[in-house]
């Protein structure tokens, strides 16, 4: 038993190193070559550039107030549609103190010269019928009398539009935000109760609600400089709108900015482009999209793909399989137009060859 189990292990050991050569002899063999083929095929060939972008209204605006206040009562909300001259919120006009005070004393001084202009004109007419004094002079007098009453309404009228934002004669009420356009409101920022300011010169106003027309959209986006020399004003569009993946909209060119900006490293130009309205679809304002410029295109010619392709000296060249199957033969190629998967051949091969993949 002692001398059994020596031998078994050098047998062992034996085994294992003989199976071992088998395995690197076996692993260095060459393996045959798989060789991959591609055939010519009659395709279209579409040279184009995309443009990644969102879809907006052309005309979208913001609605501002015109008086300071609080937001006493809103009359709309996102989705509705409005006419130009619908009533969108009313303002309750919070009036400062100071102003409140100042106006209020113009009101107090105007009657007190109102009141004293009343005297003189009612002493001025009793001297006239007693030939006291000229004509000329109750003219006058009545003259001063009407600045008064004018000057008495004017600080009236102050007071009350500090006090209401509008006019005691009526007219315009500026405490109620009316739509300046007609369309969709997209979006009310403010709440019922929420300070609103008005635009002035130091300051653009508080947004009541932003209204755009959502049968007149715009496809705004932007491509790379190194494309922007090759498009122009008319081309079509193939427009893609995310939320419909299933959906292609057509577009056409209309802008392409003047000026580009640089946007990480890269210099990009804005580009707009009229989206043509699909009937049952409603697009939605600011969704992501990708429109395809056409650039060039070839219908129903020769190509095929690139990766059958071999550049040499500056020359192009396919292996196309001979009589016999494995056998290839080099041929130089004249290439058309590619867009980067398949080229359009223009000679050197011809339809339904099979060509080798390299």
């Amino acid at each position: 038993m002692k001398r059994t189990l020596p031998i078994l292990a050098v047998l062992a050991i034996v085994v294992l190193f003989i199976g071992t050569l088998g395995f690197l002899w076996k692993q260095g063999q060459e393996r045959p070559e798989e060789v991959q083929t591609e055939s010519t095929e009659i395709a279209d060939i579409v040279r184009k550039t995309v443009a990644t972008g969102a879809i907006v209204p052309r005309n979208e605006v913001a609605i501002k107030p015109q008086v300071s206040g609080l937001i006493s009562v809103l009359h709309v909300e996102p989705g509705e549609t409005v006419k130009r001259g619908d009533l969108l919120a009313e303002i309750q006009v919070v009036p400062d103190s100071g102003q409140l005070a100042n106006a209020s004393s113009s009101v107090g001084s105007a009657r007190i010269r109102l009141a004293e202009a009343e005297r003189e004109e009612e002493r001025v007419r009793g001297m006239v019928s007693k030939g006291a004094v000229s004509q000329a002079a109750l003219d006058q007098a009545q003259t001063d009398l009407a600045l008064a009453k004018e000057s008495l309404r004017g600080a009236n009228d102050t007071l009350s539009i500090i006090r209401k934002g509008a006019s005691s004669g009526g007219g315009e009420v500026r405490t109620q935000v009316r739509a300046t356009v007609g369309g969709m409101v997209l979006s009310v920022p403010v709440k019922e109760g929420q300070s609103v300011i008005e635009a002035n010169t130091f300051n653009e106003g508080t947004t009541i609600a932003e209204i755009a027309d959502m049968t007149d959209l715009i496809f705004q986006g932007t491509v790379d400089e190194s494309e922007v020399g090759q498009i122009s004003e008319g081309l079509p569009l193939s427009i893609k709108i995310g939320a419909y993946p299933d959906k292609k909209f057509q577009g056409t060119l209309e802008y392409i900015a003047p000026k580009g900006l640089e946007e990480g490293g890269a210099v990009l130009f804005e580009i707009k482009a009229a989206v043509t309205e699909q009937e049952g679809t409603f697009v939605r304002a600011g969704v992501s999209a990708n429109a395809d410029i056409v650039l060039e295109r070839r219908d129903q010619v020769l190509t095929l793909n690139e990766a059958t392709l071999l550049f040499e000296d500056g020359a192009t060249f396919v292996e196309v399989q001979g009589a016999q199957e494995g056998i290839f033969e080099k041929r130089a190629v004249e290439l058309g137009l590619s867009d980067g998967i398949r080229t359009e051949i223009l000679g050197g091969v011809g339809a339904g060859e099979v060509i080798k993949r390299q």
